[in-house]
């Protein structure tokens, strides 16, 4: 895999916390709606975390073991998969500074599947359970998300299902503090991450990150 590529998605799920809570805070908030603190807070909102994470392993699993036999054939296609993934994550960076809203028109294209995962969910719930948490978690993690697929992408870019595997749960780990701690304080959290000097900061690091993978595959061919 193109070597910091992991860092980059772990930091990229980590500095999205605005965007995260904005796709995922809803669910968290109907999982622990009314569940006492202690234990059984904590057992729901870790099954509903794991379930997420699991999916998008899953996901990087199957989308690097597909490019993996087309990667195969033709080697420049990975390089490509790398540019757009980067472009992905510029998009979103320019997303979650407020300067650019070019990332929704790709979270749009998966409104039909989500149309027909979110039964699922509403089937789930009230959840009061671990395994119940799990399973809700599992679905929504295949919620349209611009940052999932720019992940997504680096993970087809990796060309095997170990590694697509890797990539996504790089990505998965980075976008799990802020989702445990939406679960504990979600009012202050998300008024703190739509702070528009905080927005602007994490957006612009973000940005930053996809123009340093692309600057440094650029070098490579002068």
């Amino acid at each position: 895999m193109i070597d910091t590529s992991l860092l980059v998605l772990f930091l990229a799920g980590l500095l999205g916390g605005g965007h995260c809570i904005g796709m995922c805070g809803g669910i968290v908030a109907a999982l622990t709606f009314n569940l006492p603190p202690g234990r059984g807070r904590w057992q729901i909102l870790l099954g509903y975390n794991l379930g997420r994470m699991l999916s998008y392993v899953a996901i990087g699993a199957l989308l690097g073991a597909l490019a993996g036999v087309a990667l195969n054939q033709m080697r420049s296609l990975q390089m490509l998969l790398y540019v757009v993934a980067n472009l992905m994550i510029i998009a979103m960076g320019l997303y979650l500074a407020g300067l650019s809203r070019a990332i929704t028109l790709v979270e749009s294209l998966g409104q039909p599947v989500w149309r027909k995962l979110q039964p699922w969910v509403k089937g789930l719930l009230p959840v009061l359970s671990p395994l119940q948490a799990v399973l809700a978690g599992a679905i929504w993690g295949w919620v349209p998300c611009g940052l999932v697929y720019s992940a997504s992408l680096s993970a087809m870019a990796s060309g095997s299902a170990a590694n697509g595997a890797l990539a996504m749960l790089c990505f998965a780990l980075g976008t799990l503090p802020n989702l445990l701690a939406m679960g504990i304080f979600a009012d202050a959290l998300r008024a703190s991450l739509q702070k528009r000097s905080i927005r602007l900061v994490a957006g612009m690091l973000v940005t930053s990150m996809g123009v340093i993978q692309l600057g440094r595959m650029a070098l490579k061919f002068i």
